[in-house]
C-alpha cells in the first residue's frame, strides 16, 4: 500500500514532535524505570531495559537521565512503582485504539483516558475488545531515502524479518518478537540507521480514514499521546498523503 501514510508512518514523524512537548523523556525514564525493576540494572542481561535505553539515547535523553532512571528502578535512588496496564478502545469510524501504560495510580488514570475518549468521538472499552485485532511484532522504520529496498529486504531477511515494505517515506520491517535483537544486528552491522525500532503491535487489518474521521482520530491520538501516563498509543487506520498533507495544514 505505498503511497499511503500507514500508521507506523505516521507514528514516527509524531515522535519527532512529541519531543518538543516536553513530555518524552519522562515517559522514557518511567519505561527504563520499570525495565529496570522486572530484570536487573544491566542491559547486558535486561533485553527488556536495553530496548529501553537504545530507545532513550535514540531520543536524544541525556545520559545522566538514563543512569538516574535506572538506579530508580533498582530501588537506588527513591525509586517509584508503576503497573503496567493495556487500555483498548474506539476512535471515530471504528478504528480501534490501544494504550499501553504504566500508571501509580489506575484508578485517575481510567478515569482520565476515559474522559479523552468520550471528548474526542470515542469510547474506553473493555479488555480485549480490540487487542485481538493486532499481533505483537518487532518493527524497524528505516527511510526510503538512501536505501535500496531489494538489499535491505536481502539483510532483514536473512537476519529472520517476516516482511519489508514500503510505508510513506520510510521502510517497515516485521519480525518475530524473539527474532528483535538479530535483526537489530544485522542492520547495526550493515551501518543501515532506523528512525523507529521497537516490540509493538501490528494491526491485522486497517481502517482508511477520509479528512473528517482522519481530523478526529488524530486530535485523540494527540490528546492520548499527552497524557502522562501512557507509553505508546497505537491504532488501525490508514490516511492517504493527500488527505494528511490537508490535515497538517489545519492542525
Amino acid at each position: 500500500m505505498a503511497g499511503h501514510s500507514h500508521w507506523a508512518n505516521i507514528s514516527a514523524k509524531k515522535g519527532v514532535i512529541d519531543k518538543k512537548r516536553g513530555k518524552l523523556f519522562g515517559k522514557l525514564s518511567r519505561a527504563i524505570i520499570v525495565a529496570a525493576q522486572s530484570g536487573g540494572g544491566d542491559p547486558t542481561t535486561n533485553l527488556r531495559l536495553r530496548y529501553a535505553i537504545d530507545k532513550a539515547k535514540k531520543a536524544s535523553m541525556p545520559k545522566d537521565n538514563i543512569d538516574r532512571a535506572v538506579k530508580k528502578g533498582c530501588g537506588e535512588a527513591g525509586g517509584e512503582n508503576y503497573e503496567e496496564l493495556l487500555y483498548e478502545g474506539y476512535g471515530a469510524a471504528g478504528v480501534a485504539v490501544l494504550c499501553d501504560i504504566l500508571t501509580e495510580n489506575r484508578n485517575r488514570t481510567a478515569g482520565e483516558i476515559r474522559k479523552i475518549f468520550e471528548v474526542h468521538n470515542g469510547n474506553l472499552g473493555a479488555t480485549g475488545c480490540v487487542a485481538w485485532m493486532f499481533d505483537r511484532k518487532g518493527q524497524f522504520l528505516v527511510p526510503v531515502e538512501g536505501n535500496d529496498e531489494e538489499a535491505l529486504f536481502e539483510i532483514a531477511v536473512e537476519a529472520g524479518a517476516e516482511d519489508v515494505r514500503e510505508a510513506g517515506d520510510s521502510f517497515e520491517i516485521l519480525c518475530d518478537p524473539d527474532l528483535f535483537d538479530a535483526v537489530n544486528a544485522a542492520l547495526e552491522e550493515r551501518g543501515i540507521e532506523t528512525t523507529s525500532s521497537d516490540i509493538t503491535r501490528v494491526p491485522a487489518n486497517t481502517v482508511e480514514l477520509d479528512a473528517t474521521d482522519g481530523m478526529k482520530v488524530l486530535k485523540l491520538i494527540d490528546a492520548l499521546e499527552d497524557q502522562d501516563d501512557i507509553q505508546n498509543v497505537i491504532a488501525n487506520f490508514n490516511i492517504s498523503d493527500d488527505i494528511m498533507e490537508e490535515l497538517a495544514e489545519s492542525m
